[in-house]
């Protein structure tokens, strides 16, 4: 079989997030560890670290199509044996054309296929399986359906930084707290979380990961409690650092979820937007996670935001104050997800390829 061609398409920035280049990333990490040539199509907006990283692994970047017509010639064009879509924008009807044309399309999504019909799909989400062939989603699918937090995908630096048996509950009197919301915190959650981190009372060594200036600037407004120290820092690269030495991390609902539980860390989650909310109910009621509530929720004016502010406090100071419960979590998270997701999806459509080769 000659060498493999492969393309990615996502977008990346301060509106959207850099979720689907993470996963787009970690795979493109797999498929060049197979030999495979790889290109990501899209935009990164002012994200110098993220252009960074594809720059430092020699994967080209190049202006993303977004009609159906645009994918199908920029796949003929570069030739692609194979085309990933993650994107909640793109066309939809994109993913039929390119298996109309020949090319081996992989939808990401996360519950919605927005009616794309791909040759295969991934939804990397705990408990997504639930809705496998024969039920739900899965019935409805033109093609595969990979589902659920066994098909997580994962950059090599998380893989790397896995802790080879669970984290074991430490005492300690001023924990270190990790507190970051995306490559972007696009939904300014940062500075709400915070404040509501302070309003526990308990002592803690809070590092804040801010994503832009105006965020960076709201946090350093936020005063620290007695025994606290909050410590803004801008994304970086040792994020699996970080989290490996935090006693406790608060973050968003989104991919990170799985960086998280596979380096088992004890984590406690907001759903800062809509598409997060049933991952992050399943995640939390199966204790992979403790809950915050949603980011609407933690900002809303008022009794009833006063009253959830007030919980979310609630369930941080017993975190903080429970080695007990913070080994819990992490341990039901580092079983939960092994880092050989990627590894998984890369392999079916390895499968997929060369079946097609053959047959073809």
């Amino acid at each position: 079989m000659s060498t493999l061609k492969v393309g990615l398409r996502c977008d990346a920035g301060p509106q959207r997030g850099v979720g689907h280049l993470v996963r787009c990333l970690a795979l493109a990490e797999e498929f060049l560890s197979r030999g495979a040539d790889v290109t990501v199509f899209g935009t990164i907006e002012r994200l110098d670290w993220a252009t960074a990283e594809l720059a430092a692994r020699g994967i080209p970047l190049l202006p993303g199509p977004d009609s159906a017509a645009e994918l199908v010639e920029a796949a003929r064009r570069h030739q692609l044996d194979v085309l990933v879509l993650d994107s909640y924008d793109l066309d939809p009807t994109g993913a039929g054309a390119l298996r109309a044309a020949g090319v081996y399309t992989l939808a990401i999504i996360d519950g919605d296929s927005r009616g794309q019909a791909a040759d295969l799909y991934l939804d990397q989400n705990f408990g997504a399986e639930l809705a496998g062939p024969g039920s739900g989603l899965g019935a409805r699918l033109p093609g595969r359906l990979l589902a659920g937090s066994g098909y997580a995908l994962l950059r090599d630096t998380v893989i790397s930084a896995r802790p080879p048996v669970v984290p074991p509950a430490t005492a300690v009197s001023r924990p270190r707290v990790l507190a970051f919301f995306g490559g972007t915190d696009a939904v300014g959650a940062a500075p709400v979380l915070t404040r509501v981190l302070v309003a526990t009372g308990h002592p803690m060594d809070l590092t804040v990961i801010v994503g832009r200036p105006e965020i960076e600037a709201e946090v350093e407004d936020v005063a620290p409690g007695r025994g606290q120290i909050i410590r803004p820092v801008p994304p970086t690269t040792s994020l699996p650092a970080l989290i490996t030495g935090a006693d406790l991390v608060v973050s968003a609902a989104g991919t990170s979820t799985w960086e998280l539980c596979c380096l088992g860390a004890p984590s406690a989650l907001v759903c800062v937007v809509d598409n997060q909310r049933e991952s992050y109910t399943r995640v939390v009621r199966h204790g992979l996670a403790a809950g915050l509530g949603e980011l609407p929720e933690l900002t809303a004016g008022g009794v009833a935001g006063r009253a959830a502010r007030a919980t979310a406090a609630r369930t941080l100071h017993g975190l903080l104050s429970s080695p007990q419960r913070r080994a819990a979590l992490a341990a039901r998270a580092w079983s939960t997800v092994d880092g050989q997701g990627r590894a998984r999806v890369v392999d079916a459509v390895f499968d997929a390829v060369r079946t097609a080769a053959v047959t073809g």
